[in-house]
């Protein structure tokens, strides 16, 4: 289907979804879906709610963010069952202003964004389906028509709460166009849009001097005031600000703490009493999720000041950290990317994932207790198994700093840091020392690191690069010993025929001169450290081989180089202790021999088609992987 024809498509579905009617009808309609009338609060709730929620080890994870926001599960479950789930109830929290405190670059915009992109098409769907009066400027709830001395009966009769006055403009208009007769008032199906200004606002401060609180409430029309006599005239008054617009929706109020105190007070009202004044009228009555920004700094400053402690008590403060989770901030970097015009360069692997280690290593606390540095934190915050601590231990270290995630480096810094390595060395491909380099370059050019941050920061990068150093030889090592699949395969059997000798307390058969032999613990011992089997555990692993085979066996099955991961890694290590000076030669020989330029090809071609990696990553891991070994 091409583009005109989509459009012509969209163009016939927006069409279906209208409706108009009268407020007869739409009363009618309420008995059907009595879930129009919900309020702001409950729509942007169920908008969440409908997208799907999965639980994963008691934690619930919104799939409304999952695409946008990563490694925030933990603030996210807050924000939605401690502010949108009993605001959808109605409970007294949704009387106060969603404030949104963390660091830069931290996700508080995005998640705003999210919201209000989110109304946007939930107002199309069937459960997030909203009307209003029409030719109203404010779309405000049909529902306000019923006088109040009715509204008792109704909530009998419906089971819907109606909260809220008409305003000056449909009172009007209600006697003026309709006569009285609120039966005959024309409701129709509205949907949000920013762009049009119906249902989302935005509010953002500008000069205190310059900026007018009409901005915020609407403004008189001057140029009709003759034609209607009276500014108190509600025909003669343009209801075109912020929190006219927002209502039945969103306002976002951008840097609401550095907002002159005029337009802040408006809020109080507003959020305790669901009303705002507007020129010369009475309250006017709106039904709006208002949600603003703030960094910590600010919020300190502004929580100092006696004047605003009656603001205090109107706000809910949600802490959005930067996410602490490396495999997460991958994901961050890797959507940022996929966004810009850099998109094909080749980024070779783990290249994110040292980024993503640097940067988290800024954002954690040196934990307090002595067996457990960054490193081990960084993995177990990952969801790594880490020898020695459990679920338990990852309990107390998240409950040692309430602030952890509020302080560190942004992830814009990294993307673009990112960006200038791909730019300046203009070539198809980048690896993670390139990134390293340049993250190290950029420090000097920060305008807030101070020299002795600069100084931690650098050892984040000297940890990261070690890191760095141990994959780039894991992931040379299994290329290698796929070359040498034979040997390891030969290796592994050699290892269990021993295993199984030592654990039956039985004698093997030397292949050549056919006597009993004692199992080769020698063998066994330098398999077993590889991945750190000590004296005392070795009894315990070799029977946990011996309890594999035999379940293997009882299915029909065979045991394999790849039926036990640890034990493919040991293998994989110890051949390549063995074959260290096979890889050294070939790595590092300028002039390698047929037999040697063999394997390499073989190695390239297996970093290329099972690793990731292009030609230009996967030779540069090599050389690099031989510089290594040659020191």
């Amino acid at each position: 289907m091409d583009i005109l024809k989509k459009l012509e498509h969209y163009r016939e579905e927006e069409e279906k979804l209208r409706w108009e009617g009268t407020f007869g009808e739409y009363l009618e309609l309420l008995k059907e879906k009595p879930w129009v009338a919900q309020s702001a609060h409950s729509r942007v709730y169920n908008m969440i709610k409908d997208a799907g929620i999965e639980e994963v080890d008691g934690k619930k994870k919104y799939q409304f963010f999952s695409n946008q926001l990563f490694g925030l599960e933990a603030a996210l479950e807050k924000l939605v069952e401690e502010y949108f789930h009993p605001s959808a109830k109605r409970l007294d929290v949704r009387k106060r202003v969603l404030l949104l405190m963390g660091p830069v670059s931290g996700g508080k915009s995005t998640l705003v964004t999210m919201l209000k992109r989110g109304l946007e098409a939930y107002t199309r769907t069937e459960n997030g389906a909203i009307y209003a009066i029409k030719g109203c400027p404010m779309h405000e709830d049909p529902l306000h028509l019923i006088p109040n001395h009715l509204r008792e009966d109704f909530y009998k009769e419906y089971g819907i709460r109606v909260e809220g006055n008409l305003s000056p403009l449909n009172m009007l208009r209600l006697e003026e166009e309709y006569g009285g007769r609120i039966e005959d008032v024309i409701v129709q199906r509205i949907f949000f849009s920013e762009d049009r200004r119906v249902g989302i606002g935005t509010f953002s401060p500008s000069d205190p001097k310059s900026q007018d609180i009409a901005d915020l409430t609407g403004s008189i029309d001057f140029s009709t005031i003759a034609e209607y006599g009276s500014e108190s005239d509600p025909r003669a008054y343009r209801f075109d600000g912020e929190l006219n617009k927002a209502n039945r929706g969103l306002m976002e109020f951008q840097e609401m703490l550095k907002c002159d105190e005029k337009f802040l007070w408006h809020l109080l009202s507003l959020t305790q009493e669901g009303n705002f004044k507007a020129g010369r009228f009475a309250l006017i009555s709106a039904d709006e999720l208002i949600v603003a920004h703030t960094n910590e700094t600010e919020y300190r400053s502004f929580i100092s000041n006696k004047k605003n402690e009656a603001l205090h008590s109107r706000i809910i403060v949600m802490p959005v950290p930067y996410n602490l989770k490396v495999s997460q901030e991958e994901k961050i970097y890797e959507k940022m990317i996929n966004e810009s015009d850099v998109a094909e360069v080749h980024i070779a692997p783990h290249t994110l994932k040292i980024a993503a280690m640097f940067s988290i290593l800024t954002r954690l606390k040196e934990p307090k207790r002595g067996d457990i540095d960054l490193i081990k934190k960084m993995r177990l915050y990952d969801g790594e198994s880490v020898e020695g601590f459990n679920s338990a231990d990852i309990d107390e270290l998240k409950k040692e700093f309430q602030e952890e995630g509020m302080s560190g480096i942004d992830p814009r810094y990294v993307i673009n840091r990112i960006s200038s390595t791909i730019i300046r060395k203009e070539v198809s491909s980048i690896n993670a020392l390139d990134v390293l380099r340049s993250l190290k370059e950029g420090l000097d050019q920060h305008p807030s690191i101070t020299s002795e941050l600069k100084e931690k920061y650098l050892n984040f990068i000297s940890l990261a690069r070690k890191e760095y150093d141990e994959i780039a030889k894991k992931e040379v090592q299994k290329a290698f010993v796929y070359s040498y699949e034979e040997s390891a395969k030969t290796l592994m059997d050699n290892y269990l025929d021993n295993v199984e000798a030592y654990c039956n307390k039985a004698k093997l058969h030397d292949p050549l001169t056919g006597e009993e032999i004692n199992p080769d613990e020698k063998l066994m011992r330098s398999i077993e450290e590889q991945i750190g089997i000590s004296e005392n555990a070795k009894k315990a692993f070799r029977e946990e081989i011996l309890i594999r085979i035999s379940a293997y066996a009882r299915k029909g099955r065979r045991f394999d180089y790849n039926s036990h991961d640890r034990l493919r890694e040991a293998i994989q290590k110890k051949l390549f202790a063995d074959l260290k000076d096979v890889v050294k030669i070939t790595t590092s020989s300028k002039t390698p021999d047929e037999q040697q330029l063999k394997k390499i090809n073989e190695v390239v071609a297996r970093l290329i088609d099972e690793h990731g990696y292009n030609s230009t990553s996967a030779n540069e891991l090599l050389r690099y992987v031989g510089s290594l070994l040659n020191r």
